[in-house]
């Protein structure tokens, strides 16, 4: 590890994938979302990495830093159902039910659980 490397960005995108991983599993969102975070700067068009950087950021209740990411997702892939919810369930969470609605609806869609 180099003077003006961290921790954070240590290692090989493979290894710091693994690891950020292993911190959203344990529960340790902002410290996965910051290794997310410099993965998601490298390659802004890996779906995965920008769903678990967004996933910490839910789960550490910065749901505008959420919303963007997820945006972004959507923007590359609008039929990416994960992404759909979780932004339905973002919205929701800030209490804009409205916004909110249509990207519930549609998630459930895509999931194939049509309503009466």
């Amino acid at each position: 590890m180099s003077e003006t490397e961290t921790y954070y960005e240590f290692g090989t995108a493979a290894e710091r994938w693994d690891r950020a991983q292993l911190f959203f599993e344990a529960k340790e969102y902002l410290t996965a979302a910051r290794i997310l975070r410099g993965l998601v700067d490298e390659v802004p068009e890996q779906t995965a990495q920008r769903l678990l950087l967004a996933r910490s950021y839910y789960h550490s209740a910065q749901l505008g830093r959420a919303e963007t990411e997820l945006r972004a997702v959507l923007d590359r892939d609008p039929v990416e159902h994960y992404a759909r919810l979780m932004l339905g369930r973002t919205l929701e969470r800030q209490g804009r039910h409205d916004e909110a609605a249509p990207h519930l609806r549609m998630a459930a869609a895509m999931a194939g659980e049509f309503t009466d």
